[in-house]
């Protein structure tokens, strides 16, 4: 499987949105049906192992065939970030459900949240411009989170 390596590659292309898509529906029913005594810790170090058995059987050559390591110099901040960043996510969810939210919603209002979180991240560290539609567009997040978070 030939994967883009720089971000313009595959640009306007729909396949990286559909596979957040399909990853996502797995993802929530999963998180959603994992047994309440199973400890959140330990799901997700299976979940993890189960990730990297499929990366290792699937990606793990990259466009030019070569076996798909980072180099040294790759495996910085950011990297250790996203992991970070994954773990936090995946106990969030497991607690989220278990708290009793719905699976229709969680999602829904998690994203928004990140959204909302992200606008300033991207506006002042990486110059992103703000623009009229998406002042409206935060207007909806808005709205939409308010709806969604009232039970």
């Amino acid at each position: 499987m030939v994967w883009a390596e720089r971000s313009g590659d595959i640009k306007g292309s729909f396949i990286p949105i559909v596979l957040v898509t399909i990853g996502g529906v797995i993802y929530h029913v999963a998180q959603k049906s994992v047994e309440r005594t199973a400890s959140p810790l330990a799901v997700v170090i299976y979940a993890y192992i189960t990730g990297i058995i499929l990366c290792l059987l699937v990606g793990m050559f990259d466009s030019t065939g070569r076996f798909g390591w980072l180099s040294p110099g790759q495996v910085d901040l950011a990297v250790v970030g996203v992991g970070f960043g994954a773990v936090l996510i995946e106990v969030g969810f497991l607690l989220t459900y278990r708290s009793g939210w719905n699976l229709s919603s969680t999602s829904v209002v998690s994203n928004i949240a990140t959204a909302l979180v992200l606008l300033p991240v991207g506006l002042i560290f990486f110059r992103e411009p703000l623009t009229p539609r998406k002042l409206i567009g935060i207007a909806f997040c808005l709205t939409g989170i308010v709806l969604l978070a009232r039970r």
